[in-house]
């Protein structure tokens, strides 16, 4: 084997697009492990933990690049992957050579040179606080992509931004569309005109896709972060996101979407929007309340649009496993949410790592036991490395052991065995998984999961996978569907339609939760 281990001073590239660039080398042929990072500790420890020596010299202003090869050929074609790549993603748009030092060495200095009016901070979340602050001082909109960063720095920044009139976006936002460019995990949709408040990344894309299939486009998707909502952030962005959108004169119609939310700021939330003058449809999930594609229709209607039922194509395995249970596996945390909102109805506790109620919890070691869905992007998850939107890779190897019923060696992520653990009960009856496509996701999802897909379907297994993308998304939509679809699986573009196939699926008496499995509707 043969090691490449080298530190670039005064580059900086934004974490998403370098996530993208190690994932697209350590696909090569002959390449056995890659990192390309900037040198945070963090990442340094994941290099370590590869294998590596770490140089004496980084810091994380400096761009690291990890690389082992089979030989030195290969080695070669990795490294000028490496420069490909990171020079098509951020040096063309900056407009400068390749390793060359940024023009503008702070934010405020970037706005001021280039006139912008957005700023997208996509760094570890470490560092997230003092960059949008800056963003902020700047006079700046302000995204904040990043993760990990805490609650009471959120709301910190976000009582900062009112003092200056400017929207903060996140932290954790995967989302946004503004003025048609999408910012983070999005897909390619129409102008029209519906503006979108989103304190939830994929389910902000599931409303858009659904939206596009029935011709009705969006003005602005402004991400207010999923936390946004909650009764420690009060809904300090989503007041403000709602009042650009109501002076926006592209936005006829406004629509709000959210995970599970406190309801005395969702209360003020609602008064709120009565008094803005234009009309707001509310799609806050929670038990009793309207799925993502029921919100989709109302703003269709409301729209004086058609409605389009969103597709359903069958797949090869029409009964699920006997005895098993449901096994939802998800890289969006909103769909993982609608999903277990609409099965709990039927089939009762959901465990998962993002439980709807405290006792449904699984294990540290995300062990499946009975009905189980996990979000594979949860903050727990993604520390040092890719979400499951850009490598999905963990979820799946989940799949394979989901199907194999055995024991399967944990692989350790910041703590928590993700790839499966022993399975203490009959197994999966059913697999539930959803694709997301768009900007920054994986180039090929579907391709990801088409193996073990056809493992399941071999032995029996149902998958039902929720397709949320639209048909000029660069994976190419009928694609990516016909690939799973090829491979056994049936693909729902709703997530909340994919939700009930798989519980109408599920062989529910014989786990002893119904009685009349008939009565599971699809």
């Amino acid at each position: 084997m043969t090691r490449h281990v080298e530190l670039r001073p005064g580059v900086y590239v934004d974490s998403v697009t370098l996530m993208q660039v190690s994932r697209r080398v350590a696909d090569l042929p002959d390449v056995t492990r890659a990192l390309v990072a900037m040198a945070t500790e963090l990442n340094l420890d994941l290099v370590s933990g590869m294998g590596f020596e770490t140089p004496a010299d980084a810091a994380p202003n400096k761009m690291l690049i990890a690389i082992e090869a089979k030989d030195r050929e290969a080695l070669d074609v990795a490294v000028a992957e490496v420069e490909a790549a990171v020079r098509a993603s951020s040096s063309q748009a900056a407009g400068q050579e390749f390793g060359a030092a940024p023009a503008s060495l702070t934010i405020r200095a970037a706005a001021r040179d280039t006139g912008a009016t957005v700023a997208l901070i996509s760094t570890p979340g470490r560092y997230a606080f003092a960059e949008a602050i800056d963003a902020i001082d700047a006079g700046l909109h302000t995204m904040i992509f990043s993760d990990n960063v805490s609650v009471e720095q959120e709301v910190a920044l976000k009582r900062y931004a009112e003092d200056s009139g400017v929207l903060v976006m996140g932290p954790d936002c995967g989302t946004a569309v503004i003025g048609g460019v999408g910012l983070g995990f999005a897909n390619v949709v129409r102008p029209g005109p519906v503006g979108i408040v989103a304190a939830s990344g994929t389910g902000a894309q599931q409303l858009m896709t659904l939206l596009g299939h029935s011709s009705v486009g969006v003005s602005h998707c402004l991400g207010v972060g999923g936390r946004d909502l909650s009764a420690a952030v009060g809904g300090r962005s989503t007041f403000r996101a709602l009042d650009l959108l109501a002076s926006d004169e592209d936005t006829e119609l406004i629509v709000v979407v959210s995970k599970p939310a406190d309801e005395a700021v969702t209360t003020a939330v609602r008064q709120h929007a009565e008094s803005l003058g234009k009309p707001v449809v509310f799609g806050l999930l929670g038990a009793g309340g309207s799925n993502l594609t029921e919100v989709a229709e109302r703003a269709v209607a409301a729209c004086g649009r058609a409605w389009q039922p969103p597709e359903e194509h069958p797949g090869s395995v029409t009964r699920g496993r006997a005895g098993g249970f449901l096994r939802g596996l998800y890289v969006g945390g909103t769909l993982c949410d609608e999903a277990m909102l609409i099965a709990s109805e039927s089939l009762g506790p959901i465990r998962s790592n993002i439980p709807l109620r405290p006792e449904w919890s699984v294990g540290d070691d995300l062990a499946s036991t009975g009905h189980t869905m996990i979000d594979f992007g949860d903050d727990r998850l993604t520390r040092g490395r890719p979400h499951p939107m850009i490598d999905g890779s963990i979820r799946a190897e989940r799949v394979r052991a989901e199907v194999a019923g055995a024991k399967v060696a944990g692989t350790e992520v910041a703590g928590a065995k993700v790839a499966g653990t022993e399975v203490a009960d009959a197994g999966a009856g059913v697999i539930l998984l959803d694709v997301v496509l768009g900007y920054a996701a994986s180039s090929d999802p579907a391709g990801e999961l088409v193996d073990p897909i056809t493992a399941a379907t071999a032995v029996g297994i149902p998958v039902v996978v929720a397709m949320i993308g639209g048909p000029e998304d660069p994976q190419g939509l009928e694609e990516q569907m016909r690939m799973l679809h090829e491979a056994g699986a049936w693909i729902c573009l709703s997530n909340a339609a994919a939700a009930v196939r798989a519980v109408g699926l599920l062989d529910v008496r014989a786990v002893g939760l119904l009685d009349n499995p008939a009565g599971v509707t699809a």
